[in-house]
């Protein structure tokens, strides 16, 4: 089942799409797995999504893959995400970048995050930098109100009067000022939340929640939630 199938308006095709990846331990508890073993499952579901964003024609997506409420998880799981994610920009990188896929990163490098992995992150962003496809953003050590406090912090230290400060200010201090605010944002495993993901740019963002567990979820699963997208209304405070 492609594109075709959903009967997609290729015209109305969101810009920026973001997913909140969940379900990855349940469904390896569900067949008598290591919680481990559905962050790995996790990863095949990412890059079909990957590929059917490309499809599509999706310009950004932003895929949650480490909140910073997920160092409270399981000192063992923790490891193995972080571990698991330096992994994946060893082995994935070259093929992203070979795909016209850049890469960009948001949220914290604080102490918490291995200064090999930081490099590792940069190392990736000035790989895929011209590639000008599709722009796929990971959320790692990421969470929306911190960087709510963060883009506060920074406009502090400027100093900027407070009669100055208005939305423009904010956005301009946020972690990527480049990103556009998403059309669509995607919650799997059947849990209604938005979990701390993008809250300043997710304002008038259309959301669709899926019962699918992630390591499940297809390029198919993209096709319906955008179908679903095109069969609504956005009137952003206006009446239609």
């Amino acid at each position: 089942m492609g594109v075709s199938d959903h009967g997609l308006d290729l015209s109305r095709i969101p810009r920026h799409v973001g997913c909140v990846m969940d379900g990855n331990g349940r469904w390896a508890e569900q067949r008598g797995m290591a919680r481990t073993e559905g962050h790995e499952q996790g990863e095949h579901a990412l890059f079909d999504v990957i590929e059917g964003a490309l499809e599509l024609g999706i310009e950004w997506l932003t895929v949650y893959a480490f909140s910073t409420e997920n160092w409270n998880r399981p000192d063992d799981e923790v490891r193995f995400l972080l571990n698991f994610n330096r992994t994946i920009l060893r082995r994935r990188c070259d093929e992203l970048n070979e795909m016209g896929v850049r890469i960009r990163f948001v949220g914290r490098r604080d102490w918490r995050v291995p200064k090999g992995l930081i490099r590792e992150m940069d190392e990736a962003i000035e790989l895929t930098h011209n590639n000008n496809r599709m722009t796929l953003v990971i959320a790692f050590n990421y969470g929306g109100r911190a960087e709510i406090v963060d883009a506060v912090r920074r406009i502090a230290a400027q100093r900027i009067p407070a009669r100055m400060i208005n939305e423009r200010t904010i956005v301009r201090h946020l972690y990527d000022q480049e990103m556009p605010e998403p059309d669509l944002i995607i919650r799997t495993s059947g849990e209604y939340r938005i979990s701390n993901f993008l809250l300043w740019e997710l304002a008038y963002s259309e959301l669709v929640f899926s019962d699918v567990l992630w390591p499940d979820f297809t390029r198919r699963d993209l096709f319906a939630a955008i179908a679903e997208y095109q069969h609504r209304h956005r009137r952003f405070g206006r009446v239609r």
